[in-house]
C-alpha cells in the first residue's frame, strides 16, 4: 500500500537526497545524537540507508519500499532509521561501505547497512526489494528476521559486530614500511594492457566508467617509455568515450558511465566530477597529439559546465539526475518520428545515419532487457568518414550538423529537465576549478581561469570556518559539516593550477595555509598518511584513511602531488618527505592492486624523473617570455613546476625561494628560462630552440 501524504524530520534538511525522502511513511531521522540516544532509550537497531540526490536505484528502492506503508510500518516498528547523503558525509558512507564490501564483496548505493545503537554494523547490502526476488530476500521478509536476530540472538550479533569493527581498523592501520615499489608503474600498465579493449576501448566488460585519471597515468607512462601501446590505449578510449552514448551529443557534458562495453547505452546522471577528470585527461591527449578533436571535447566539457552547472555566485553545483518524469534518460532519448517531424524527411535522415537512429529505438533496457522503442544518439564513425559516405565537404558537413543539434537542443529544453542536485561541495569544486584553471592556460583562453577564480573565491567568502578551516558543503546560504581529506586536498590542487596559469604568489600563499592546517590536523602522525576526517570531527567507529584512486583520486593522493609541487615551488624538502612518506605508507596497497592507485603512481613516477623547474625571468622585451609559456603550455610535460619572476612578483613570504630567486637575472636583457632537472640545474636559456631541447619536447 502506498503512501498518501506525510512528513518527517527531514523536511528540515538541506540536503536535496534528505530532502526527497521527507515525504516518506518511514520516520526518517538525519544522522546525528538524537537518533543514536534514541536508538539506544527504545534498545533498537539502526536501519542505516545512504545514498545521493541524483542514484537511479535510490529512487528505486524509495518508490518501490520506502513510500510503501506496509514496508515503513515494519521499518518504524523494528528500526530507528537514518538517512544520510553519502555526498554531504563521505566520512560516513566510507566507513560503511568499506563493511559492505568486507560482507558482501560488492557495493554501490543505495546502501543499507544494519547497526547497533553505537553505530557497529552486523548486516550490510546495497539495493533491496519490496518482495523476495531472483533469490534476494526482499524487505518485508527481511526485517522480520532482523527482529527476531536481534531479540533473540544479541551475542552472536554483538560478537559479529567486533570482528568487523577489527577489520576495519586493521584496514585503516595497515601500513609497509620500506621503500616504494617501483616496478608497480609498469605493473600497473601491464594490468591495463591485459584488460584492454581493442575494439571499442576502455577496460574490462561492462559496465565502463570513464576514471579518467587512469588515462592520464597511461600518458604518463607515454611519456616516459615511449610504448605506442599505451597512447593508442588513451585515444582509443578517448575517442570512444565521446563517440559513444555516455556523451550528451546534444547538450554536451559526460554520463557517469556505461552499462555496456561499446559505450552506447549510459547510466544517465551527470557528475561534476566526472567533467572535472574528464576535461584533464582530453587536455592531457590534446597536448600529446595536437588533434583539435580533443581541444573540442574540452570546450564542450566546459560549455556544459558553464550552462548547467554553475552558480550565480560563480560556485559548482554537484549533479544532474538519471531521472525525469520517473523514468531514467527520459530527457535524453529520442523517438524517431520525433527527429523527423523537428527536421524533417531529408534532414532528419542525416540525423539518423550519424547517430545510429532506429525506427523500433537502438537500445534495449539494461534492468529488463526489453527495447522501450527509443534511441540514443551515438555515433560509429568520425564526422570526416562520415563527410566522405555522404560526399559532403567536411566544413560543410561539420556546420550542418551543428545547426541540427542546435534545433536538437532547443527542442529538448521543452522537456521536464532532471533534478539538479544544487549543494556545492568544496572538493568538487575544487576539482573542477583546477580542471579550469588548467584549460586556461593550454588553452589560452583568461575567461576560463576567470571562471575557476571565482569558484575558488566564492569558496573563501562563503565556506571557511573562521579557524582557517573549511566547511564540506553549501546550499541556500548555509555552510555546514566539517571539510575533510579531499576538500583541502582538491582545494590546494585548484591553488597551485590558479598559480600556474596566473603566477599570482597570493595562490600559493593560501595554498601553504591549507597544507599547513591540513597536516595539523589530518595527519597520522603514528603510522604517516593522512585520516579522512580532522581531529576534531565526529567520532566513527573508526577514522578511516585510504588510498584508492577510484572514480576520483584518493585525498592521500592528489595531497602527495601537492606536496610533490608545492615543495619544488617553494624549495622545501619536507613537503617531498611528506610525499615520499605516503607512498611508503600505502605501499602494500599499491603492491597488491597498482591498477587501482594510478593516481599515486603518477606522483611515483614524478618523484622518480624526469622532472623539471623551469624559472622564467623577465627581460626588457616580455613578448619572449609569453613565447616561453606558450611552448610550456602547448607540450605534454607532465612532471614539471613553472616560476614567473617579473617586476610585480612577490616572494617575500617563502624566503629559500625569494633568495634563490634574487640571484636569477635575464641574459643580455633577453627573457630567460633558468631549468632545473632531476636535482640540477642546467645553463640558462634564452631562445625558444634551447627551451624544446631542454624540455626533451617532442614535435607533434
Amino acid at each position: 500500500m502506498m503512501n498518501d501524504k506525510t512528513e518527517n524530520i527531514l523536511k528540515y534538511e538541506k540536503s536535496p537526497y534528505l530532502l526527497q525522502h521527507a515525504g516518506n511513511p518511514v520516520n526518517w531521522m538525519p544522522w546525528g545524537k538524537e537518533a543514536f540516544r534514541l536508538a539506544q532509550k527504545q534498545d533498537k537497531p539502526i536501519f542505516l540507508s545512504i545514498g545521493y540526490s541524483t542514484c537511479h536505484w535510490c529512487h528505486v528502492m524509495e518508490k518501490e519500499s520506502f513510500e510503501d506503508i506496509d514496508v515503513a510500518d515494519l521499518m518504524n516498528k523494528t528500526f530507528i532509521n537514518i538517512k544520510v547523503d553519502r555526498e554531504e558525509r563521505p566520512d560516513i558512507d566510507k566507513i560503511y561501505m568499506s563493511v559492505a564490501q568486507m560482507m558482501t564483496g560488492r557495493g554501490g548505493w543505495p546502501l543499507t547497512i544494519i547497526m547497533t545503537p553505537s553505530k557497529e554494523p552486523f548486516f550490510a547490502a546495497t539495493y533491496i526489494p519490496k518482495e523476495n526476488r531472483g533469490g534476494q530476500t526482499g524487505l518485508i521478509q527481511l526485517i522480520p528476521l532482523m527482529d527476531q536476530l536481534w531479540k533473540t540472538k544479541r551475542k552472536d550479533i554483538l560478537a559479529s559486530k567486533d570482528k568487523i569493527k577489527d577489520l576495519l581498523v586493521d584496514i585503516t592501520n595497515n601500513t609497509s614500511e620500506g621503500p616504494i615499489d617501483h616496478l608497480a608503474i609498469e605493473k600497473a600498465y601491464n594490468g591495463f594492457y591485459s584488460i584492454y579493449d581493442s575494439e571499442n576501448g576502455g577496460f574490462g566488460n561492462a559496465p565502463k566508467f570513464p576514471s579518467a585519471h587512469n588515462l592520464s597515468f597511461l600518458l604518463n607512462y607515454w611519456k616516459k617509455s615511449g610504448n605506442p601501446d599505451s597512447l593508442e590505449m588513451v585515444e582509443k578510449t578517448l575517442s570512444s568515450m565521446r563517440k559513444g552514448g555516455i556523451w550528451d551529443h546534444v547538450g554536451y557534458g559526460f554520463h557517469r558511465y556505461s552499462t555496456d562495453k561499446e559505450w552506447i547505452l549510459p547510466h544517465f546522471e551527470k557528475m561534476l566530477y566526472d567533467q572535472a577528470i574528464n576535461a584533464f585527461a582530453y587536455l592531457d591527449v590534446y597536448q600529446v597529439t595536437g588533434k583539435d578533436t580533443y581541444k573540442e571535447t574540452v570546450r564542450l566539457i566546459y560549455d556544459y559546465v558553464n550552462k548547467n552547472m554553475r552558480s550565480p555566485q560563480g560556485a559548482f553545483y554537484s549533479a544532474e539526475d538519471a531521472d525525469s518524469e520517473g523514468e531514467e534518460g527520459t530527457f535524453y532519448v529520442w523517438d524517431s518520428t520525433e527527429i523527423m517531424d523537428l527536421l524533417g524527411e531529408e534532414d532528419g535522415s542525416i540525423i539518423e545515419k550519424v547517430f545510429n537512429i532506429k525506427k523500433n529505438g537502438n537500445f534495449r533496457d539494461e534492468a529488463t532487457g526489453n527495447s522501450p522503442g527509443k534511441n540514443i544518439l551515438f555515433r560509429t564513425n568520425t564526422y570526416a568518414e562520415l563527410a566522405e559516405e555522404m560526399e559532403i565537404e567536411i566544413g560543410a558537413f561539420t556546420k550542418k550538423i551543428d545547426d541540427l543539434m542546435a534545433k536538437l537542443y532547443n527542442y529538448r529544453k521543452n522537456r521536464i529537465p532532471p533534478f539538479k542536485d544544487d549543494k556545492v561541495l568544496t572538493d568538487w569544486n575544487g576539482l573542477m576549478a583546477a580542471a579550469y584553471a588548467r584549460g586556461g592556460r593550454i588553452l589560452d583562453d583568461p575567461e576560463l581561469i576567470k571562471i575557476a577564480e571565482d569558484s575558488i573565491a566564492f569558496i573563501a567568502s562563503n565556506m571557511t570556518n573562521g579557524n582557517d578551516g573549511l566547511f564540506h558543503r553549501y546550499r541556500e546560504g548555509e555552510s555546514s559539516i566539517n571539510a575533510n581529506l579531499d576538500d583541502y586536498a582538491f582545494i590546494v590542487l585548484a591553488l597551485i593550477e590558479l598559480y600556474q596559469s596566473t603566477f599570482r604568489f597570493e595562490y600559493i600563499n593560501k595554498a601553504l595555509k591549507l597544507q599547513e592546517y591540513l597536516d595539523k590536523y589530518f595527519w597520522d602522525n603514528k603510522n604517516g598518511g593522512y585520516f579522512f576526517t580532522d581531529l576534531r570531527s565526529e567520532e566513527l567507529i573508526v577514522r578511516h584513511k585510504d588510498s584508492y584512486d577510484g572514480a576520483i583520486p584518493s585525498g592521500n593522493s592528489v595531497s602527495a602531488f601537492n606536496l610533490v609541487r608545492l615543495g619544488r615551488i617553494t624549495m622545501n624538502a619536507e613537503f617531498e618527505k611528506k610525499a615520499t612518506r605516503i607512498g611508503e605508507v600505502f605501499g602494500e596497497n599499491i603492491k597488491n592492486s597498482p591498477i587501482s592507485h594510478t593516481y599515486l603512481l603518477s606522483v611515483i613516477d614524478y618523484l622518480s624523473g624526469p622532472s623539471y623547474e623551469i624559472i622564467i625571468v623577465d627581460g626588457e622585451k616580455k613578448e619572449g617570455s609569453r613565447e616561453f609559456f606558450e611552448i610550456i603550455n602547448k607540450h605534454f610535460i607532465p612532471n614539471k613546476i613553472v616560476i614567473y619572476k617579473s617586476e610585480d612578483q612577490d616572494f617575500s613570504q617563502v624566503s629559500e625561494l625569494k633568495t634563490f630567486i634574487n640571484e636569477l637575472h635575464p641574459i643580455n636583457n633577453k627573457p630567460t628560462a633558468y631549468i632545473c632537472k632531476n636535482y640540477y640545474c642546467e645553463l640558462p636559456v634564452t631562445n625558444k630552440e634551447d627551451l624544446i631541447k631542454s624540455l626533451n619536447i617532442i614535435g607533434k
